[in-house]
């Protein structure tokens, strides 16, 4: 599986180009034709992240922040669903662990300054 499939994946429902989904996974250093890696961390936040700023894009269209009515289905309050699905995402990043070395109890080191 590459890096575009299992972006479309993540964003089920979404219709974008595929030259519209590369530029997204560009933006978070991902090339759209390479093969995804499921145990790496970083490749799983940065599709994630990807997946964030397409929800983001999609925020930042007024027009579709009405409600629509089609026979007897009502789809309403999308900006609170789609706001509430893109804090999901961006709780799920913060959560991934890096995919640097961590230490026996769990921790993971970093300096915070340098000389």
């Amino acid at each position: 599986m590459t890096n575009i499939e299992r972006l479309n994946l993540e964003i089920k429902g979404i219709d974008l180009t595929i030259d519209e989904l590369s530029i997204y996974l560009q933006e978070q250093n991902l090339e759209s034709n390479i093969e995804y890696n499921p145990t790496s961390n970083t490749n799983k936040r940065n599709i994630l992240k990807t997946a964030l700023a397409i929800l983001e894009s999609i925020a930042n269209q007024p027009q579709l922040m009405k409600s629509y009515k089609q026979d007897d289905i009502t789809v309403s309050q999308f900006h609170e669903n789609l706001q509430s699905r893109i804090d999901q995402l961006e709780r799920k990043i913060r959560e991934i662990p890096n995919d640097e070395k961590v230490y026996e109890d769990g921790a993971s080191f970093f300096y915070m300054f340098s000389s």
